[in-house]
């Protein structure tokens, strides 16, 4: 049985492209690519993680088991999965500073919408920041609170130059970023 600490070789870098959370989507799923399946997936492990306090491994086997998983981006699934519950104390630490209250206070999908962004801007530099920027908005909009994807838009967009300052520098010269 695999636990928590041994994961997947796949949880910790991105790879190339290759239930009551899934109920509240607005886009039609088959416009949906496979990695922002594999985001909404991840999404409901984390929420999972942080409000049940369920393994990863448990999660993980109970969300390959949903309806629709076998059009999602597995190997990206797992990065975020695991590669945010196994850096979490990292991703809080980095978010904290730009919250204006206790993490504790912070929506549980915020929160993991948070880290998965975080996770991404750290991790999968094939995905172009803005994408990794819009594609939390769009997930903090579509299953958060009501301005939740405003806060996610603050907190990731404060976080971009200084975990893509590359990217974010390029953008600003080009006029793409404010």
């Amino acid at each position: 049985m695999m636990t928590d600490s041994v994961t997947p070789d796949a949880a910790h870098d991105c790879a190339p492209a290759s239930t009551a959370l899934q109920d509240k989507t607005t886009r039609k799923s088959s416009a949906k690519s496979g990695r922002s399946r594999a985001r909404e997936f991840a999404l409901q492990g984390l929420y999972q993680f942080l409000v049940g306090r369920n393994e990863a491994a448990d999660i993980d086997v109970f969300t390959r088991d949903l309806s629709g998983f076998h059009k999602s981006d597995s190997a990206h699934y797992d990065a975020l999965l695991y590669g945010c519950v196994e850096h979490r104390e990292v991703l809080d630490s980095l978010i904290l500073p730009l919250l204006d209250r206790k993490l504790e206070e912070i929506s549980p999908i915020e929160h993991a919408v948070m880290w998965m962004g975080v996770y991404e801007f750290q991790h999968c530099i094939d995905v172009p920041w803005r994408v990794v920027l819009n594609e939390y908005i769009e997930l903090a909009k579509s299953f958060g609170g009501t301005d939740g994807h405003k806060y996610v838009n603050a907190v990731l967009n404060g976080l971009a130059p200084q975990l893509r300052s590359h990217e974010v520098q390029a953008d600003r010269l080009t006029g793409k970023a404010r």
